[in-house]
């Protein structure tokens, strides 16, 4: 894993972009903005993929593998924390002193040049990003954006704007969030995560204690997530508003109905009151309008505009995607990785499938998550009426000696509803025999899970 590195100075030009991982979703989209500043892009990633196919259309040069020859002669290289300190391309242009930008040093360099809106939280952000952008955009300002998925009204996870405002979504897995120049934070929730990183959940909540209190202008937090409740007490910032479901929440979620393909609610700001539908399903999308709207009126826009701008947010790529139809069984795909996520998308998906059954193909991702929350997420997969469990996505870490993600499958309580099943190759043929007309398949996690959805669809065909 390489560290966030921001003593390298911006160059004045940066000529010339290579992006290391550019098929990565903050990657790909920063990747876009610096094409559309007129730059040359070249690039390399592990395997092909749509945001990789995109790039390319717009001019990039992409390579699928990791190799020093991929290099070329770039002026300015783009790292993300994914890779390891032994990439070949990574290597060499150490070697060569060329200037080397983590992911998020650029993104700052670039955001800083307008009025930044950065959304933080261990999850919710690349919807609640989305919504910010889908209403801003819809209120006529016009914002330029990052985000972590590409939202399906656009087509793209980043855009240019001409107006003022700058919308990111901010990761704070490697403490990143805290070197932006944010004029507005909004925060989701605080729920411990990447305790790897930080080491404790006091240090994990200091952080975005910190991230709140440097916002320039305002800060959005919810009143509901345990965690944000404990942050909130922690704050200095003059400016907060509060959104939830808590009586003292200044913009107030009432009267959910999540038991349908379109979550509707109440949304209350002061005297004023208003019913909103969204286009996408689960009370945790209420809850993540709710912060997009809390963002609007602090920022200015009217309170009803700000609701109805929200409601037109159709949704983002991998979080609950439905992707194909075989033999009446609809197969869908969503980005959960956290328990509180899985959770979370479960319930939607549960409202949404009726009579038939849940049928959820898990990838755990990261061994010291799935260390350290075991027994949530097997808690959280109970919502499903089949698991199919495979084994974990290591992504930037090393393998941990037992653990697997059998650790998971072992601590399910009705083990004739979990099926583990670590070899890739098997996984498909098991989860459609488990599978009739009017069921749901959901692969789940942000690791690599997305490439089966093909081959789940062909299963279920055989």
């Amino acid at each position: 894993m390489i560290k966030p590195e921001y003593s390298q100075p911006i160059p004045d030009d940066l000529g010339t972009v290579h992006f290391i991982g550019i098929g990565g979703s903050g990657m790909s989209g920063i990747a876009r903005l610096t094409l559309g500043m007129g730059h040359k892009v070249t690039g390399s990633d592990l395997r092909d993929s749509s945001n990789v196919k995109a790039l390319q259309a717009l001019g990039a040069v992409i390579h699928i593998g990791h190799s020093a020859e991929n290099l070329g002669n770039p002026d300015t290289v783009v790292v993300t924390s994914a890779l390891w300190p032994t990439n070949p391309e990574y290597v060499l242009a150490q070697e060569r002193g060329i200037p080397i930008l983590h992911r998020s040093a650029l993104l700052a360099h670039l955001a800083s040049k307008g009025k930044l809106i950065a959304v933080a939280g261990a999850h919710g952000k690349t919807t609640s990003t989305g919504m910010v952008i889908t209403a801003l955009s819809r209120l006529g300002a016009d914002p330029s954006f990052v985000n972590g998925g590409v939202i399906q009204e656009y087509g793209a996870s980043a855009g240019s704007g001409k107006g003022e405002h700058f919308v990111i979504e901010a990761d704070e897995s490697d403490s990143s969030f805290l070197h932006y120049k944010t004029e507005v934070a909004l925060i989701t929730n605080v729920d411990p995560d990447h305790l790897d990183h930080f080491g404790s959940l006091d240090a994990f909540e200091g952080e975005f204690a910190k991230f709140a209190d440097a916002a320039g202008s305002l800060v959005a937090i919810s009143s509901d997530d345990p965690g944000a409740v404990r942050v909130t007490k922690r704050l200095k910032h003059k400016n907060i508003i509060t959104f939830g479901t808590a009586s003292y929440a200044s913009v107030q979620v009432r009267n959910v109905a999540a038991l349908s393909g379109n979550v509707s609610f109440e949304l209350g700001f002061g005297p004023k009151s208003i019913q909103v539908q969204l286009q996408v399903p689960g009370h945790h999308n209420a809850l993540n309008a709710a912060g997009a709207v809390a963002v609007l009126v602090g920022l200015g826009f009217d309170f009803e505009d700000s609701a109805k701008a929200v409601a037109h947010f159709s949704g983002t790529e991998r979080r609950f995607e439905l992707h194909g139809e075989r033999r009446g069984v609809k197969v869908y795909d969503d980005y959960a990785h956290h328990p509180t996520e899985v959770a979370a998308a479960l319930s939607a998906a549960r409202a949404v499938v009726g009579s038939g059954k849940l049928i959820t193909v898990f990838q755990p991702h990261l061994f010291s998550r799935t260390r350290i929350f075991q027994s949530e997420f097997a808690q959280a997969l109970a919502l499903s009426d089949q698991v199919v469990c495979l084994d974990i996505y290591a992504a930037r870490e090393d393998p941990e000696p037992g653990v697997t993600g059998a650790l998971i499958a072992d601590r399910f309580a009705d083990q004739a509803r979990m099926h583990y099943v670590p070899v890739w190759e098997d996984v498909p043929a098991v989860a459609a025999s488990l599978a009739q007309s009017g069921d749901f398949i959901i692969t789940m996690g942000c690791g690599d899970i997305y490439r089966m959805v093909p081959e789940l669809l062909s299963a279920l065909e055989a």
